[in-house]
């Protein structure tokens, strides 16, 4: 039954010492269940939807990765991450909802059909509307089968699990924020993509971060998916294709949290022009809500959170936000054992202070 398979594979799941640690469980207690024959499994930003690190490909050629998500961000397709992940079910295969024609999507057209893919099926890992990663599994070959609505059930049930075991990985082992400060890391794309300049400081944070597929470029820098997903993120926001910002959090191989943001220029005219990639530490107020999430807080508890740490006490926080102060202090007794901490100044430091 599809609850006992389920049960088999979180039990693998719940083993993984990190995000990589987990898709590789995952992928290979899933391979017989769902006989695919290549995956890509990858974090992205809870808040933004991006793809973030780490990033785990199996069976398909690195080199195509970047096609991949450009295609994603940049053409019409079929089964969009964005559309999956505000859908009744967070999982479906390419060719059931294509009626058998997967060529109606540019990204099979462009990328998965010269790879010998017969079916894509492809799926969000969430929490309510927050998307915590991202899965893609493939089968190939002339014989193959499309994914069935079993497959795509499975896949679907573990959506949830396998999200708060990923939500669970963001959590910092000590207080998050800059150490000190720092010169942000800045890489300039022109107008077709190409990485085409990038400051010593943009090259240290690029060196410490995790492995990954790469993207080679003219300046001899092999930028990671996710740095390439946010600049192709702001062109698309600049052509209309997409709202909101391109901006995605990463952790370094170190323990640091990274924030890359990037925004399109104008060019002559008011025509998009170069998109400007900027990599730098993350704030507190960068990691704050992500923090919060991790953690399991609801909006009020972090809210509370908040004004703890601007110093107010019960009775203001209860004014603040119109409330009793019984319920202010269940709020702060839940937050607590969420955290795992024993005072307000232990619960500023967990959420908020810098190093």
């Amino acid at each position: 039954m599809p609850s006992e398979r389920n049960a088999a594979v979180l039990h693998v799941a719940e083993r993984a010492a990190g995000p990589l640690d987990l898709f590789a469980r995952v992928s290979s207690r899933l391979r017989p269940l769902l006989r695919f024959d290549a995956a890509v499994w990858t974090a992205s930003d809870p808040e933004t939807g991006l793809v973030t690190a780490p990033m785990l490909v199996e069976g398909l050629g690195g080199d195509r990765c970047a096609a991949y998500w450009e295609s994603e961000l940049l053409e019409e397709n079929v089964l969009p991450f964005r559309d999956l992940a505000r859908s009744a079910v967070p999982a479906a295969g390419l060719r059931a909802a294509t009626g058998g024609l997967p060529a109606r999507s540019s990204r099979f057209r462009r990328v998965l059909g010269d790879q010998g893919v017969h079916d894509e099926l492809r799926a969000v890992l969430r929490i309510g509307d927050r998307p915590w990663g991202l899965v893609s599994l493939f089968r190939t070959g002339r014989r193959a089968r499309e994914f069935g609505p079993e497959d795509v059930a499975l896949l679907a049930a573990l959506s949830g699990p396998l999200a708060g075991l990923l939500r669970r990985f963001a959590r910092p082992a000590g207080p998050v924020g800059a150490a000190g400060a720092s010169v942000p890391g800045l890489v300039l794309f022109d107008e077709r993509g190409e990485a085409t300049s990038a400051n010593a400081e943009a090259r240290a944070y690029l060196a410490a971060l995790p492995d990954g597929p790469l993207v080679p470029s003219r300046l001899g820098l092999r930028l990671p998916i996710w740095a390439a997903g946010a600049a192709l993120q702001a062109r698309a926001v600049a052509r209309g294709r997409e709202r909101g910002g391109a901006r995605t959090r990463v952790r370094a191989g170190d323990g640091r949290w990274l924030v890359c943001h990037a925004s399109c220029l104008d060019g002559p005219d008011g025509a998009p022009g170069p998109v400007a990639l900027v990599i730098e530490p993350a704030s507190a107020a960068d990691l704050g809500v992500l923090v919060a999430e991790a953690y399991g807080l609801t909006p009020r508890e972090l809210e509370i959170a908040r004004l703890v740490a601007r110093g107010l006490g019960t009775g203001p926080i209860a004014e603040t936000l119109v409330i009793s102060p019984h319920t202010v202090r269940g709020h702060l007794k839940a937050v607590f054992g969420k955290l795992g901490v024993s005072s307000r100044g232990e619960l500023v430091a967990r959420l908020f202070a810098g190093r």
